[in-house]
């Protein structure tokens, strides 16, 4: 086996993300550091596109936020051992993987419905 194998082996099993894909409001819980001094901070947003297919070595996802009237988005690799919980808010029900036409909307045409539960 060669060294980056191992690498994308030993990534794979750092931790467990619970399922989600793009439409779903997720909260990203992950570690910043400042100098020496370590502190968690919460992104919570719409995902709006998961790249990488079924490598999660190299799999990311987009979170989308409104701060204020700023749209601000962040990428997160699924990696990465600075995510510290994922939390699925809601389940959204989209037809797109990718939904980047979210970047134009404001207000009420910015909703997106939820899916169902049985």
């Amino acid at each position: 086996m060669n060294i980056a194998q191992e690498l994308h082996k030993d990534l794979e099993s750092a931790h467990s993300l619970p399922d989600f894909g793009a439409g779903d409001t997720v909260a990203v819980t992950y570690k910043i550091k400042e100098g020496d001094k370590e502190r968690l901070q919460v992104f919570q947003g719409i995902v709006i596109q998961k790249r990488g297919g079924n490598n999660t070595a190299t799999e990311t996802f987009t979170v989308r936020k409104m701060s204020g009237t700023v749209g601000v988005e962040r990428i997160f690799p699924m990696a990465s051992p600075l995510i510290e919980e994922l939390k699925v808010m809601k389940v959204g029900k989209v037809r797109r993987a990718r939904i980047f036409y979210q970047r134009e909307r404001t207000g009420k045409s910015a909703r997106i419905r939820d899916r169902k539960r049985f």
